[in-house]
């Protein structure tokens, strides 16, 4: 392995102790131990869970309807307006988007996408 190999990598590992420590990664961590915490959140997940594998297999035999579909996405709509559940989704979008930052810093002298093309093989 040559020196530029290792460098790289220690970067890599560098830059994910400091998104770790970042104010936005800690915010999702707290409100995921929350939701993880929270027993009516925790049910409310198992139910939404549920008739969402429901729909879907029914969706599968053909089976679906307007009505299953509606419960399915009440459900989730309690489940998202659940103050825990709220804030770990808000948590969740404001880390989403400082690592677009974080890749954009990245893709720039690359000329590619980092986080989303570097890894794949041949994009059309």
């Amino acid at each position: 392995m040559s020196v530029e190999e290792v460098s790289v990598e220690d970067l890599g590992r560098e830059l994910g102790e400091q998104i770790a420590q970042l104010p936005e990664h800690e915010r999702l961590e707290a409100a995921r131990s929350a939701v993880e915490n929270d027993e009516a959140v925790q049910e409310k997940i198992e139910e939404f869970e549920r008739l969402r594998q429901e729909f879907t297999a029914a969706r599968q035999t053909d089976q679906a309807t307007r009505s299953g579909l509606q419960e399915v996405q009440r459900a989730q709509e309690e489940l998202h307006s659940m103050p825990l559940m709220a804030e770990y989704l808000e948590a969740q979008s404001a880390l989403a988007e400082r690592l677009a930052t974080v890749n954009e810093a990245i893709s720039e002298p690359l000329a590619v996408d980092f986080g989303g093309e570097a890894g794949g093989c041949c994009h059309d």
